[in-house]
C-alpha cells in the first residue's frame, strides 16, 4: 500500500512539473509571437516618424528574420551545451530587453541594430521551448500538448493586435515596445521553478563520458551531409521551409499596412479583422493536426499551401468592403494549416540520432532565406503596390506545397523509436 501511495505521489509530482513547463513554454511562445507582431503594427508609424522608404521598412522585417535564423541555429546548440531551461531564460532576457530598447531609438540604424539583437532571442526561444516541452510531456499526451503549444504564437498575435489597437492611437508606438520588458518576470520565475529535463541530464552525462573516453564520433551535421539520403532530405526541407516562411512572414509583416494604406480600412476596424484572422489560424492549426492523422501529413500540408496560394490573389483582386472580413478569416484558417502539420512532418523525416540538428538546421536555414521576403515586398511596393508583392508570396506558397507533394514522403521514421 505504501509503495502504491508513493508511486502515485511521484506521478502527481511529475504531472505538476510538466504542466508547469507547458504553462511557461506557452507563455514564452505567446510573448514571442506578440513581440514579432509589434513591428508589423508599428510599421506605418515608424515610416512616418523616421522617414523610411518602403524598402527600409521591409528591411526591418528582413533583419528580424535574419536574426531569428541565427538565433534558432545557435539556440539549439546552446540548449545542448548549457541546458534547455537556462537557454530559454536567456532568450527571454535577450528579446525582452532588446525589444524594450527599440522604444528609445531615433533612426533606422538604431532601430535595426536593436531589432537584430532582440530577434536572436526570438528565434532561439521558439526552438528551445519546443525541445524543452517534448522532453517533459508524457508520451501518451505528446502530440496533443505540442500541437496546442504551437497555438501560443497565434495567441500572441491576437494579444499584440488587441494591445496595438489600444496603445498605438493613445500612446504611440514606443510604449508598445516598452511593454516587452514584462516577460523578464517570466524568465526569473522559470529559472527558479523549472528543473532541467531528466532526459537531457542523462544525455549530457553520456556525452561527457564518451568525450572522456575519446569516442565522441562525428557531429550530427557531419552525419547528415555524409549520408546521401539524409543530405537530400535536409536540403528538401530547407527549401520547403524557406518557401513557407517566405510567404508567411512576407504576408504577416505587411498585412496590417496593406489593409490600412491600400484597402483604406480604418485602424480600429483593421485590428478587428486581424484578430479574426489569427483566431481562424489557431483553428486551422488544430484542424490540420486532426486531419493529418487521418488523411496524411503530405496531403494536408500541400492542401494548406495550395489554398493559401489561391487565396492571396483572391484577396488582392476581389476584395470589397462587404467581403474583406470573410476573405481574411478564410485565409487565416488556410495559412495556419501548413504550420499545424510542419513540425510533425519534418520530425518524422529524420532518424533519432540526427533529428534535433536536422529539423532545427533545416527550418532555420529556410528562415534565413525567407528573411528577404519583407524587403522584397517593400521593393515591389516602391513602384507597384503591396498587393502586387502578395501575388509573389502566393507563388511561394504554391511551390511550398508542390515540393513536398512531389518529393517528401511522410512517416519515414517513428519519433518514438530510437
Amino acid at each position: 500500500m505504501e509503495v502504491g501511495l508513493t508511486g502515485q505521489r511521484e506521478l502527481a509530482a511529475r504531472d505538476r512539473v510538466w504542466i508547469a513547463v507547458f504553462v511557461f513554454a506557452f507563455l514564452g511562445l505567446m510573448v514571442d509571437g506578440a513581440d514579432l507582431m509589434f513591428l508589423s503594427y508599428s510599421l506605418s508609424s515608424l515610416k512616418q516618424e523616421f522617414g523610411l522608404s518602403n524598402v527600409q521598412a521591409g528591411a526591418l522585417g528582413s533583419i528580424t528574420l535574419a536574426g531569428m535564423a541565427f538565433g534558432g541555429i545557435y539556440g539549439g546548440w546552446a540548449a545542448d551545451r548549457f541546458g534547455r531551461v537556462r537557454t530559454v531564460v536567456w532568450t527571454i532576457l535577450v528579446f525582452s530587453l532588446g525589444t524594450a530598447a527599440l522604444g528609445l531609438t531615433h533612426d533606422f540604424w538604431q532601430f535595426a541594430v536593436f531589432r537584430f539583437i532582440a530577434s536572436l532571442g526570438l528565434g532561439a526561444q521558439y526552438v528551445v521551448c519546443n525541445t524543452l516541452m517534448a522532453e517533459y510531456v508524457p508520451t501518451a499526451r505528446r502530440t496533443t500538448v505540442l500541437g496546442t503549444l504551437q497555438a501560443g504564437w497565434s495567441v500572441g498575435y491576437v494579444v499584440a493586435t488587441l494591445l496595438a489597437g489600444w496603445i498605438l492611437p493613445s500612446f504611440g508606438w514606443r510604449w508598445l515596445f516598452f511593454l516587452a520588458i514584462v516577460p523578464v518576470v517570466l524568465a526569473v520565475l522559470m529559472q527558479r521553478y523549472i528543473p532541467e529535463p531528466a532526459s537531457y541530464l542523462a544525455a549530457r552525462a553520456r556525452g561527457d563520458l564518451a568525450r572522456r573516453r575519446g569516442n565522441a564520433g562525428p557531429s550530427a551535421m557531419q552525419r547528415i551531409f555524409g549520408n546521401p539520403a539524409h543530405r537530400r532530405m535536409f536540403l528538401l526541407w530547407s527549401l520547403t521551409a524557406g518557401l513557407l516562411q517566405f510567404g508567411y512572414y512576407g504576408v504577416n509583416n505587411w498585412m496590417p499596412t496593406y489593409l490600412e494604406k491600400e484597402l483604406h480600412v480604418k485602424f480600429s476596424s483593421m485590428t478587428g479583422y486581424m484578430v479574426g484572422t489569427y483566431l481562424a489560424m489557431i483553428f486551422g492549426k488544430i484542424a490540420a493536426g486532426w486531419l493529418a492523422d487521418r488523411f496524411g501529413r503530405r496531403a494536408v500540408f500541400a492542401i494548406g499551401a495550395f489554398g493559401s496560394a489561391v487565396f492571396l490573389p483572391v484577396i488582392v483582386l476581389y476584395h470589397s468592403p462587404a467581403n474583406i472580413v470573410y476573405l481574411m478569416t478564410i485565409f487565416g484558417f488556410l495559412y495556419g494549416i501548413p504550420y499545424g502539420v510542419n513540425a510533425t512532418y519534418m520530425t518524422e523525416s529524420f532518424e533519432a540520432s540526427i533529428r534535433g540538428s536536422a529539423v532545427g538546421g533545416a527550418y532555420n536555414v529556410g528562415r534565413l532565406g525567407a528573411a528577404i521576403a519583407p524587403a522584397a515586398i517593400g521593393f515591389i511596393a516602391t513602384d507597384g503596390s503591396i498587393g502586387l508583392g502578395f501575388l509573389v508570396m502566393g507563388g511561394a506558397y504554391f511551390l511550398c506545397g508542390l515540393l513536398p507533394a512531389l518529393c517528401i514522403k511522410e512517416k519515414l521514421y517513428d519519433p518514438q523509436q530510437a
